[in-house]
């Protein structure tokens, strides 16, 4: 019997609380699971892509069977071809994402037939956190940060940014 191998691939601009349960449950669920950092070598994140690579992995240290991957201006399922993947997991928050990610899986289908996709979906408590509110709080140095991203989140976000002005 093969191994089950998923991909889960996101930008992670920075990881949240919400990816990371998403992370988890993923991993329980596969004898190995990649979380890919996808993205566009032209557009500048808030963070670059080592440091949305540590951060990850500083948030992940108890998953052994999860490994951390980057590819620049790749397709989600070409990169997991690659690592020979067997699933894409993806998240959903709501009918939005939904609605989004039926289409993003028309096309992976047609790309990748042999790829089935899961979708996992985000607990109540974390339906409303995304990577772009988060970016929000992040500049208005809001002392909210911490109830929605991981604490390797936080101290990189104090190194870099200083720390809330409320606190």
């Amino acid at each position: 019997m093969s191994d089950k191998i998923g991909f889960f691939a996101g930008s992670f601009d920075p990881v949240t609380k919400g990816h990371v349960d998403i992370i988890k449950r993923a991993s329980a669920l596969f004898d190995k699971l990649y979380v890919g950092i996808l993205y566009n070598k032209d557009k500048q994140g808030l963070f670059s892509i080592e440091e949305r690579q540590s951060m990850l992995e500083e948030s992940l240290t108890d998953l052994d069977n999860v490994t951390i991957v980057t590819a620049a201006n790749s397709l989600a399922v070409d990169v997991a071809r690659q690592l020979k993947a067997t699933h894409l997991v993806r998240g959903l928050r709501g009918s939005e994402d939904l609605e989004h990610e039926a289409r993003l899986n028309f096309f992976n289908h047609e790309l990748a037939p042999e790829l089935e996709t899961i979708y996992l979906l985000t607990r109540l408590e974390m339906k409303y956190i995304s990577s772009t509110h988060v970016r929000e709080l992040i500049h208005f140095k809001s002392d909210l940060l911490g109830k929605y991203v991981p604490a390797s989140v936080v101290r990189k976000v104090e190194k870099k940014f200083g720390k809330p002005s409320n606190q």
